[in-house]
Order: structure tokens, then C-alpha cells, then sequence
């Protein structure tokens, strides 16, 4: 899979991933990391560097602190990229296969023997912006969707199969869709 981000990005991305690495010991499985949120979507495309990285830890594993290097953007500017240790996927809109469909990421320097990085599929990343979608989640769909990444079937049937375990108000993510297959469309018309 490219990666598309940053080489500045890209470098810090994975300065923090050595780090966890490091702290994973000597494990007998790997521990699995599945990135999501805007370090994916800036890793897939290229896109709205993020600041932070929101991953779920599918193993028994605490992270370490001081997860957060500071590098220098393309433009110059001083800029921080830091690991949530508080996210929660809980409120977002996944599918029951997001994370065993996610794609291995290669990292120079990172033993997937020992961290297994992963990312959330362009498709589930799209499904995973629907809950909230506000106008940076539109954005992140439209940037998925211009980078060919994603089309309006696979969104629309990777939804609508999130949508089946939902708990929360699913009217609203259906018209959250709706925005986003437009989205979609219009993109991929370009």
C-alpha cells in the first residue's frame, strides 16, 4: 500500500511507533495497533495533517507516555504529532469487520514481529466519519474519495452493514450517508 503523507509526518509517525514497539517488550504475539481518524486518512492521501493519532490497541497492552514528537511541517512551521491515550472508538460508526479488514502498514525501523500497525480501510474510515459528520468529516470523505480511494457501492453496503449493530440514532447517520455518497459522486465525476 503507498502512503501518501508527509515525509516530515511520516517521520514522526513513526519515531511514536518505535517508541510503543520498544515498550512492547518481548511479547509473544505482536501487539496490534489499528490506526484510524485523520493520522490514516493524512497517511492514505496526503491530506489535513492531523495532531493527533487515534488507534485501538487490539491487545493487552498499556502504551507508554511522553508519545508526542514535535517536527517541522512542509511549510516550516513547528508542528506536534501525539498519541491519544484517551481515544475511544466507541462512538464512532464501525463496521464488526473494520478491524480484522484493516491493512498492515510497513514502517522503516518497526518489527511488525513485535507492533503490528494497522489501518482502517479507506472504506471504514469513510463508514467511521458518518456518526458525527461534521464539516471536517465531509472533508475527509471527499479526500478519500478524490484520491480514488473509495466509491459510493462499497460505502454505501460497508454502512449500511455498520449501521445493522449501531446504537445510536440511525436516521441521523442515514442522512449523514446520503451527504457522503453525494460527496462521493461528485468527486469521483472530477
Amino acid at each position: 500500500m503507498e502512503l501518501r503523507a508527509e515525509a516530515e509526518y511520516l517521520a514522526a509517525f513513526t519515531a511514536i511507533m518505535k517508541r510503543i514497539e520498544g515498550a512492547a517488550g518481548a511479547q509473544i504475539e505482536p501487539v496490534v495497533l489499528c490506526v484510524g481518524g485523520g493520522a490514516a486518512l493524512h497517511l492514505y492521501t496526503g491530506a489535513r495533517p492531523a495532531k493527533d493519532i487515534d488507534a485501538a490497541i487490539l491487545s493487552e497492552f498499556l502504551p507508554p507516555s511522553n508519545l508526542n514528537v514535535a517536527y517541522s511541517g512542509v511549510d516550516g512551521h513547528a508542528r506536534l504529532l501525539y498519541f491519544d491515550t484517551q481515544f475511544d472508538g466507541a462512538f464512532s460508526l464501525l463496521h464488526a469487520r473494520a478491524y480484522k479488514d484493516s491493512l498492515p502498514v510497513t514502517l522503516a525501523g518497526v518489527d511488525a514481529k513485535r507492533l503490528d500497525v494497522r489501518l482502517l480501510t479507506p472504506v471504514d474510515l469513510a463508514v467511521s466519519r458518518l456518526a458525527r459528520f461534521d464539516r471536517q468529516d465531509a472533508d475527509d470523505v471527499g479526500a478519500l474519495a478524490r484520491a480514488q480511494l473509495i466509491g459510493v457501492e462499497a460505502l454505501r453496503r460497508r454502512a449500511e452493514g455498520a449501521l445493522a449493530g449501531y446504537e445510536g440514532d440511525s436516521q441521523r447517520v442515514r442522512e449523514s450517508l446520503e451527504e457522503a455518497l453525494e460527496l462521493v459522486r461528485t468527486a469521483t465525476l472530477h
